[in-house]
C-alpha cells in the first residue's frame, strides 16, 4: 500500500483523512504492524484509483503428476516390482548391497 500511496502522491495524513482514519493508523498499516482486513486494504487502494487484485496459484510440489499416473496404471504385482527395482537401485548407489547380492 506504501508504494501505491507513493506513487500517487498522496501523503498518510491525506489517505488517512479520506479513508476517515488516522495518520497513525495508516503507518501502522504500512509499517505492517498490523494486518487490515483484505476489505479495508482494497478499500484503502480504492482510495488510492488502484484496485486489489488477489490470485491463487497451483503450487510446485515437486511432484512429476505424469509419473504417478503412469504408476497407477500399472498393475499391483508390477508396482511391487518396480518398487523392489528401485530399492535395490537405492542400496547400489549407497554401495550397500541388494538383496540378491547385487
Amino acid at each position: 500500500m506504501r508504494e501505491a500511496r507513493i506513487r500517487h502522491r498522496v501523503s498518510q495524513e491525506s489517505l488517512a483523512v479520506r479513508a476517515g482514519t488516522t495518520q497513525s493508523a495508516i503507518s501502522r498499516i504500512e509499517k505492517e504492524r498490523v494486518s487490515p482486513t483484505v476489505k479495508t486494504l482494497a478499500e484503502l487502494l480504492h482510495l488510492l484509483g488502484e484496485d486489489l487484485l488477489l490470485e491463487a496459484k497451483g503450487q510446485d510440489t515437486g511432484v512429476d503428476i505424469t509419473l504417478n499416473r503412469g504408476n497407477l496404471e500399472l498393475t499391483p504385482e508390477q508396482r511391487v516390482a518396480k518398487g523392489l527395482e528401485f530399492a535395490d537401485f537405492v542400496r547400489r548407489n549407497r554401495g550397500e548391497p541388494g538383496p540378491r547380492g547385487n
